[in-house]
C-alpha cells in the first residue's frame, strides 16, 4: 500500500499550537510517498531514498537505540512511530519493507520530519489494521484527534488513554501533522489546539500562489539546532507554571490561562516581566494566536490584501523580537519578497533557518520567483545553494493506488 503526505506551509501561527494557539495552515502539493509491504517477521526495513540510508528494526527486540535510530538522526522518526504503535497496540504492528521517496526540501520549514512521521503512521496503521482496534477506534474517532494523537508520537506525550513515550526530542505541538492530515485544496485552513479545533477554512483566489523560498540554513530540529528550538516552548510551559503556581489553577495551556477571566492577560504579564524573553514569549503568543490570525484571515477572505500583508508583516516582526528565532537569511527573505512585490511575505517553520513564503499575482509568478531569489544572492552570496518553488494550497494525506 501506498499514502502520499504533503509537506505544510505554516502561514500564520509561530510557535502557537503547543500553547493551545490558532494557526492559518497550507497543504502544499510536493511531500513524501511511503509505500509498505508486508513482511512474514516483525522487522521493519525502512528505506529512505532522500537520505540514502536503511534503518531496520526488529520489533521484538528490546535494549538501547543503535545510532542509526538515535535523536538526531531521521532514523530516530522511524523508531519513534514504530515504538509508540507498539506500545499503545501491543502485537499489532506488522513486520514490513517501507520505501520513502519525497519532492519534498529537507529541513527546509516544510516540516519533511512531520510528514515523515504521518506517513509511516498511516501506512504502518493501514498495513497493520491499527484502526480497527478497539482502543484506537475509541480513543480517535476524527481525523484532527488522529493529527493529535502523531503531534503526541512526535513529542512524547499522552493521548487519552493512548501512554506517550520518548519521542524524538522536541517540545512541538500537532500542527503540522493537522495541516497534513487536514488540509484542503485551495484553501488556507485556521485551526485552534490542545484539542484541535477547526476555526474556519478561506479560499485562496485563483489568481494567487505561494512562492517558497528555501534559505539554504538548514531548519534541523536535531542536536543544538534542537536545543534553541525547545527554549522557545519551554518558556510558554515557563509562563503556564508560574500562572498554575499563583492562581492555583490547572488550565492545560496558555491559551486556557489567557481565556480564564477578564485579568487574566494582566496577571499574565505581571508573572512574566521580570524575565525579558518570556516577556517577549508572551507578547508574542498573544498578538499572533488573539489578534494576528483572526484578522489576517479576515482579511484576506474579503480579498483585503494590503491589509493581510501589514498583519503578516507584524507576525514576521514578533518572531525576530519575541521568539528571536530568526537568522539573518530568513528576516532578509521576507523583506527582500516585499521590496520585489508580493503582497504578503514571511518567514515559517521552527525557526533558526529554514523557509520563507510570499504571496503573489499567479500570472508572473515565475519572474517574481527569479527576482526574489536574484536579490537574495545578492545580499547574502553564500547562499548559492537557495532555491524557489511555486505552489498552491494542495490536498490532505492521501491512500494512493497500489
Amino acid at each position: 500500500m501506498r499514502w502520499f503526505v504533503p509537506g505544510r506551509i505554516e502561514v500564520l501561527g509561530k510557535h502557537t499550537d503547543y500553547a493551545g494557539g490558532r494557526s492559518l495552515l497550507a497543504a502544499v502539493d510536493t511531500g513524501h510517498t511511503v509505500t509498505a509491504t508486508a513482511r512474514e517477521d516483525r522487522v521493519l526495513e525502512v528505506r529512505s531514498e532522500v537520505a540514502h540510508g536503511t534503518v531496520t528494526i526488529d520489533l521484538d527486540a528490546g535494549g538501547a537505540r543503535p545510532a542509526d535510530q538515535a535523536d538526531g538522526h531521521w532514523g530516530g522518526y522511524v523508531r519513534t512511530v514504530a515504538d509508540r504503535l507498539e506500545k499503545n497496540f501491543p502485537g499489532r504492528l506488522r513486520g514490513a519493507d517501507v520505501t520513502v521517496t519525497s519532492t519534498l526540501p529537507l529541513a527546509a520549514g516544510m516540516s519533511s520530519s512531520s510528514a515523515l512521521v504521518v506517513g509511516l503512521a498511516l501506512a504502518l496503521i493501514d498495513l497493520s489494521g491499527i484502526a480497527a482496534d478497539p482502543v484506537f477506534t475509541r480513543e480517535i474517532t476524527t481525523t484532527e484527534q488522529l493529527g493529535e494523537y502523531l503531534g503526541t508520537a512526535e513529542n512524547g506525550q499522552s493521548f487519552g488513554s493512548l501512554a506517550g513515550d520518548r519521542g524524538v526530542g522536541t517540545f512541538g505541538g500537532s500542527e503540522d501533522h493537522t495541516a497534513m492530515l487536514c488540509g484542503r485544496p485551495g484553501a488556507l485552513v485556521q485551526y485552534s489546539f490542545c484539542p484541535v479545533r477547526h476555526e474556519r477554512t478561506i479560499d485562496v483566489d485563483d489568481s494567487l500562489t505561494f512562492v517558497v523560498a528555501v534559505s539554504g540554513v538548514e531548519a534541523a530540529k536535531t542536536g543544538a539546532a534542537r536545543d534553541d528550538y525547545n527554549r522557545v516552548s519551554l518558556a510558554v510551559s515557563s509562563i503556564l507554571h508560574r500562572w498554575q503556581e499563583a492562581t492555583g489553577r490547572d488550565d492545560a495551556s496558555l491559551a486556557e490561562a489567557v481565556s480564564s477571566g477578564p485579568g487574566a492577560v494582566r496577571r499574565l504579564r505581571e508573572l512574566a516581566a521580570d524575565d525579558d524573553y518570556l516577556v517577549g514569549r508572551l507578547e508574542q503568543f498573544l498578538a499572533e494566536s488573539e489578534r494576528i490570525i483572526p484578522a489576517a484571515a479576515l482579511a484576506l477572505e474579503e480579498g483585503d490584501l494590503e491589509e493581510f500583508g501589514r498583519l503578516v508583516d507584524e507576525s514576521q516582526a514578533g518572531a525576530e523580537d519575541g521568539l528571536r528565532n530568526q537568522v539573518p537569511e530568513t528576516i532578509a527573505l521576507p523583506r527582500l519578497a516585499r521590496t520585489v512585490g508580493a503582497h504578503a511575505a514571511s518567514a515559517f517553520g521552527a525557526g533558526f533557518g529554514g523557509s520563507a513564503w510570499a504571496l503573489v499575482p499567479a500570472d508572473g509568478a515565475e519572474q517574481f520567483a527569479a527576482r526574489w531569489l536574484d536579490a537574495y544572492r545578492a545580499e547574502f552570496p553564500g547562499r548559492a545553494d537557495a532555491t524557489t518553488a511555486i505552489t498552491r494550497p494542495g490536498g490532505a494525506a492521501r491512500r494512493l493506488a497500489s
